[in-house]
């Protein structure tokens, strides 16, 4: 076994600057002084570590919106994903060093019983079927898809350029990108169940599309590929979010954009011990300290949620905030970012090669436990919605 990496000195907090709309803040972003050159040590990196109580009280108005960064098309070579290998830096794989987890406060650490490759392939193999039709409604809804996407600025995509969406699922995302003015043909898709990728192949607006499945951690496309990278309600089961964020700036050309969609942090108790229980639902700061440390720069976090909840965010939410971040157009390649071992390989290559009863049974119990977890956030928008037929318009469910 390797031996752990030495745990990275802690830097002092770096302070945000935030974008404030109608009295509530929108949009969150490192300042230039934060961001780190990619020449220099991972080590030296700031790692923004503001709690979110804080971290919006601490954000100022500014001036700065969301650009739009252009893409270097004619810089990298042509891609071609036929028989594609990861490029490596040397010859060899990079290594890794995560970020600490978001919940690791938390008295139920990192137990997250669906924030692993294998739980969450069995988890999608029976959600697949009712996916569209419940998850959808309650937590990602076609207006909501529309606000996360706007940031990835999909109208400027050419027709000479590429997007990859990774964690497709069934493809609403997907969608979302073709209503954005990309044509399918120049859409990548990647996600780790076949069963979801089952539900995408059958839509009418996503033929034409290339649809493969891959690990969001170790995409099976070469490095400086696409204009565009997005992925939305993926990350929370990612069992190494930072891997995940540094294989985003990997593929992108110089100049390019990633666009990560995902769940926030509850606050409330009783959501905040079912998130916990279930998979990763990260911080703001997070998000920007990951896409911060993989490279990125002009990095960026939208707030988005469902219309009826009002602006809570205490009960966290499934889809509550649109990061993005540009490759720097001097850049090529992988992060520089240390990578340390996978913290687990793909489905395919973690499959037993021989029924293990431990195992399949431990299997089971995580995906059941993490189910029941889960099941309560399938109720929640229900409560959210109830709440907001009843109550007074000018309430706000803070």
């Amino acid at each position: 076994m390797a031996p752990r990496a030495a745990p990275m000195p802690r830097s002092p907090p770096a302070k945000l600057e935030g974008r404030r709309f109608s009295g509530r803040l929108d949009y969150l972003s490192a300042p230039r002084s934060a961001r780190a050159s990619r020449g220099g040590s991972a080590h030296a990196r700031t790692r923004p570590v503001v709690p979110v109580a804080r971290l919006v009280g601490s954000l100022g108005p500014s001036s700065s919106s969301p650009s739009s960064p252009s893409s270097a098309s004619s810089a990298s070579p042509a891609c071609s994903l036929e028989g594609s290998a990861r490029r490596r830096v040397g010859g060899k794989r990079a290594r890794v060093v995560s970020m600490p987890s978001s919940s690791s406060s938390s008295p139920l650490g990192s137990l997250r019983l669906i924030q692993h490759k294998h739980e969450a392939f069995w988890f999608y193999r029976y959600l697949s079927i009712v996916y569209d039709h419940i998850v959808n409604p309650g937590h990602w809804t076609q207006d909501m898809r529309r606000d996360a996407l706007e940031p990835a600025n999909l109208s400027a995509v050419t027709e000479t350029m590429a997007v990859i969406d990774v964690g497709g699922g069934t493809g609403f995302s997907t969608t979302g990108i073709v209503e954005g003015g990309v044509k399918a043909s120049q859409i990548t898709m990647v996600d780790q169940s076949p069963h979801q990728l089952a539900k995408a192949r059958v839509k009418p607006q996503l033929q034409g599309c290339t649809i493969m499945e891959g690990d969001a951690e170790d995409l099976p496309v070469p490095s400086d590929c696409f204009d565009r990278y997005v992925s939305c309600g993926s990350i929370e089961y990612w069992p190494d979010p930072q891997r995940g964020i540094a294989e985003a700036f990997r593929v992108v050309k110089p100049g390019a954009l990633a666009c990560l969609v995902g769940p926030v942090k509850p606050t409330h108790w009783l959501s905040k011990f079912m998130a916990e229980a279930w998979m990763l639902f990260p911080r703001e700061d997070e998000y920007i300290a990951w896409f911060t440390r993989a490279g990125f720069e002009d990095v960026k976090l939208k707030r988005i949620g469902p219309s009826w909840y009002r602006g809570c965010r205490k009960h966290g939410l499934i889809m509550g905030c649109s990061v993005t971040g540009v490759k720097p157009a001097s850049a090529s390649g992988p992060s520089t970012l240390d990578l340390g071992e996978k913290a687990e390989e793909t489905v395919q290559e973690s499959r037993p090669k021989a029924f293990n009863l431990a195992a399949s049974l431990r299997t089971i119990a995580r995906v059941v436990l993490g189910s029941l977890a889960g099941f309560y956030y399938f109720l929640l928008p229900v409560y959210m919605w109830i709440k907001n037929f009843i109550l007074p318009k000018h309430i706000r469910f803070d």
